[in-house]
């Protein structure tokens, strides 16, 4: 075979040769070349009309004129080819009217458009300069950016308000409870029965720890876990709460037992060491209280801002829900002193639904570390799979960015084995407390909220990542889940606003909550706590 190219480089003839394995050899005019040459030629030859390919689709997008000659081609990508830049047809004053500050159009602005069909027909009714055209275009393009803002915060506000409040639905049933529990005996049972105490600090159950005030969540939480544990007789779930609610959650349980599994319904009260001295726990809130109203100011100060990001207006509000500073979401710190003769929990958030045998948890190797968590920064879903330090430490302070990383993973609180037999051997409450006071002394500007940043500062160098079939997270902020992907999760979560008992929740994914409660129970029928 032979390759022949002509002098004008034109075209390439192959021709029949004796053999593949011959030296090739290519005459053009009396210069004879090697194969390696030939292949560098065609090579050259092949990324040229690949460039002159995407150049002619790219006029043919921007809308210029085809070109069916080589000097018309010639024209359009020589100036590129050599580096320079063709002169634009969008005339300069555009750039300039789109480039000015909105605050010197602010006052000659005229009455824009409502719609882009009504912009459309403007123009080609008025046919106006290219200035006019741009600062028309301008002017609507402000005004709907301004009302997108306006219903964004109009929104955040809302979900705000509808997260922050009791349900009347939720407040019915904890007084029908608390009237229950003064007048009916059944109510007031001792939970567990005498005989079962023992099984309290037997390190042979699977030991399971629920902290909340939330006395339907709470009952979701405790069916779902009984309902698909294989061996229901070695579950101890101890539920905590505080002074308000125990008669009510306990009047609950005893109305409701979950036989065979033992339930353990304590307030906070109780427990000796909370009610001796000082604990840290309780001056944390105190103080982080006097200083949220100090320094974040109500909702209405918030939303007023007329220069933040809707997402930042999104996250101060976020910071003043009641359940950040509850003392149930930072009772978990305590843990070991809660229960000193239990080697083992697995601690579940109120807001979570178990859909399948969670016994396997106790088979999971900690290799030493203290706590079990799913990472939050590897997997499919970006939306939700995709928070870092950096997504909850602010890094632009100097304290945060001396100390951590701000690319390393987050694990995630709401559903995590503790071995609290290594978490006594290490200073994590204490580091927990010394970073709560720092951010304090730092007008809280190392984090904004919640109970995570604190932990995954004291846990750091202390977790071990487990499977995420164990934690799925986001139902309660985003509905990209579909609920076939949330039915093949071992543990569902709803973090965020909307919770499965509000108004607010996702109404495909709500049922996946409501399949554990009883609409049928008296109690429930009476305070018109309904599916949807």
């Amino acid at each position: 075979m032979q390759l022949h190219i002509s002098p004008s480089l034109r075209h390439v003839t192959v021709l029949p040769a004796k053999g593949f394995k011959e030296f090739i050899k290519v005459k053009v005019g009396s210069k004879r070349l090697s194969y390696r040459m030939v292949f560098y030629c065609l090579l050259f030859l092949t990324f040229l009309l690949r460039v002159v390919f995407v150049l002619t689709a790219i006029d043919t997008i921007d809308g210029e004129r085809k070109c069916s000659t080589l000097g018309c081609l010639g024209k359009k990508i020589g100036p590129r080819i050599l580096g320079k830049r063709l002169e634009s047809t969008v005339p300069e004053v555009i750039y300039q009217v789109l480039e000015e500050p909105s605050e010197q159009t602010e006052i000659q602005r005229p009455e824009s458009p409502q719609t882009l069909d009504e912009f459309i027909a403007e123009m080609k009714d008025g046919r106006p300069d290219a200035k006019t055209f741009a600062v028309k275009l301008k002017a609507m393009v402000t005004q709907l950016e301004e009302r997108t803002r306006t219903a964004k915060i109009q929104e955040y506000l809302y979900r705000h308000v509808a997260s922050s409040s009791i349900p009347k639905q939720l407040h019915c049933l904890a007084l029908k409870l608390a009237h229950e529990h003064s007048t009916n005996s059944n109510a007031r049972l001792q939970l567990p029965s005498p005989e079962l105490v023992p099984a309290l600090v037997d390190n042979s159950y699977y030991h399971f720890v629920l902290a909340s005030d939330n006395i339907l969540a709470a009952s979701v939480v405790a069916s779902s876990l009984v309902q698909n544990f294989i061996r229901p007789e070695k579950i101890v779930l101890h539920i905590i709460t505080d002074r308000k609610t125990y008669a009510p959650m306990q009047a609950w349980f005893s109305l409701h037992p979950l036989t065979p599994a033992i339930i353990e319904v304590k307030g906070l009260h109780h427990f000796d060491w909370f009610t001796k001295g000082k604990v840290p726990v309780l001056e944390a809130m105190e103080r982080d209280q006097k200083a949220r109203s100090q320094f974040r100011g109500g909702s209405s100060a918030i939303v007023a801002n007329k220069t933040e990001k809707p997402k930042i207006i999104a996250a101060k509000l976020q910071a003043l829900s009641p359940k950040y500073n509850s003392l149930m979401n930072h009772i978990r710190i305590h843990l070991p002193e809660l229960f000193p003769n239990v080697d083992k929990v697995v601690f579940l958030d109120d807001d979570i639904v178990v859909q399948t045998d969670v016994s396997r948890l106790w088979d999971i190797e900690m290799n030493g570390k203290v706590n079990g968590a799913v990472e939050t920064c590897r997997g499919e879903d970006k939306y939700v799979m995709s928070k870092r330090f950096k997504s909850y430490l602010n890094f632009s302070h100097p304290l945060i960015a001396k100390h951590f990383d701000p690319s390393e993973c987050a694990w995630a609180y709401g559903m995590n084995i503790f071995d609290l037999k290594a978490w006594r051997n290490t200073n994590i409450s204490h580091i927990y407390y010394y970073w709560l006071q720092q951010n304090l002394k730092s007008d809280l500007s190392l984090w904004q909220l919640g109970t995570l940043p604190p932990g995954l500062i004291a846990f750091h160098g202390h977790v071990r990542a487990i499977d995420p079939f164990w934690h799925m997270l986001g139902l309660g902020y985003q509905d990209n889940t579909t609920v076939s992907e949330a039915q093949s999760a071992g543990v569902i979560h709803f973090n965020g606003r909307a919770k499965p008992w509000l108004d607010i929740a996702f109404p495909q994914l709500r049922p996946l909550w409501t399949k554990y409660v009883n609409f049928s129970d008296k109690l429930i029928k009476r305070c018109h706590i309904r599916a949807s």
